[in-house]
Formats: C-alpha cells, sequence, structure tokens
C-alpha cells in the first residue's frame, strides 16, 4: 500500500470517529430545554441556595393552630413541589401554626440573580411588621433565612393568605436525602395518606 493511500485512509478513519463522537449539538439543546422545563415546574425559582431543613425554631409570636388538619405528629403527602424532590413525600408533620403566608421576589443580598414568586415566608419572618397583613405590592424586609442572601433583603409581597403553616420533616423522592424541620408547607399543599 503506498504511503498517500495509508494516510487517505488514517484521515478518513479519523474523520469516521469524530463523527460518531459529534452530536452537533441536538442533545446539549435538547438537555438545557429539559432543564428549563424542570425548573418552570417549580415557579421558575432558583433554590441551589436553600437550605431545605431547619432549626425547628421558629418566629416570635407564632401561634401554634388550635385545630390543625395535620396535628403534630400525624403523617401527610406533600402535593405540591417547591422543589425537585417534595412532590410525593411522605411528610411528618412536627409544627402547626396559623398565620398569613406570603409569595415574594427579592433580590438577594449576597448580589444573587433575583428571586421571583418564593413561597413561602411568613408574617412573622417580616421585620418591624404591622400587626395586620400585607396586600401583594406590598414593600417588606425579611428576616427569614430560608436561602442564602433572603435574610435582610428587601421584598415585594406578591401574594398573601390567611392559613395553616406546617413544619413538617420527610424524604426527598429523589435523592433520598433527609430534610428536618422543613419551612413552610401549606394545608393546601398536604393531602391525607391513603
Amino acid at each position: 500500500m503506498s504511503w498517500k493511500k495509508l494516510i487517505l485512509f488514517g484521515a478518513l478513519a479519523g474523520l469516521l470517529v469524530l463523527s460518531a463522537c459529534s452530536n452537533n449539538g441536538n442533545d446539549t439543546a435538547s438537555n438545557e430545554n429539559e432543564e428549563k422545563n424542570s425548573e418552570g415546574e417549580h415557579s421558575g425559582m432558583d433554590h441551589s441556595g436553600m437550605d431545605m431543613s431547619g432549626s425547628g425554631e421558629v418566629p416570635e409570636g407564632l401561634e401554634e393552630a388550635e385545630s390543625p388538619a395535620f396535628p403534630v405528629g400525624s403523617t401527610a403527602v406533600i402535593t405540591e413541589a417547591h422543589m425537585p424532590g417534595m412532590e410525593g413525600a411522605e411528610a411528618t408533620i412536627v409544627g402547626a401554626y396559623d398565620t398569613t403566608v406570603y409569595t415574594i421576589s427579592y433580590d438577594p443580598t449576597d448580589g444573587g440573580e433575583r428571586v421571583e414568586d418564593h413561597k413561602w415566608i411568613i408574617h412573622e419572618e417580616i421585620a418591624d411588621r404591622q400587626e395586620e397583613p400585607y396586600e401583594a405590592g406590598a414593600e417588606v424586609k425579611v428576616e427569614a433565612e430560608h436561602m442564602e442572601g433572603m435574610e435582610g433583603a428587601t421584598a415585594v409581597i406578591d401574594s398573601a393568605e390567611q392559613t395553616t403553616v406546617y413544619m413538617v420533616d420527610f424524604t426527598l423522592k429523589d435523592s433520598g436525602e433527609e430534610v428536618t424541620n422543613h419551612k413552610w408547607v401549606t394545608e393546601s399543599e398536604l393531602s391525607s395518606e391513603e
């Protein structure tokens, strides 16, 4: 075999290998779309800085619910996920409180990207709060520490709802990670086990 044919054969073999490894970006685009769709299922919130477990301490002035639908010690199923792995998880109720819950949008104090429609903070996690619940559009200072950069942030109230909120323990469905004293899940986001 002549050198020219040998070089030509080697070059063609190399091109064949390279073209077999190439995906023309289709897989990457597909993965990016899947990630965007997955994020969209959780209200567009980035929870990378969220510590899902909490200390179990509750804000001063928060009152325990007198007759919650899910009493402390009972179990329920989480029906609406704030983040991946929550939906369908069995939760043990460790606290039940009557209050006003808010979804908020804010710019984190650590310079991170703006957080939109974050679920949930409660009335007792607002600094220098008024006695009456806030309405959508009100601007407040957040005392909650649910996510990095949240404490001390100025937020806009997106929605407000008077309800029972729960602190719960559960295991993430997607990773098996145990979460303790998670704040907050609303009564409408839980259902009785069947």
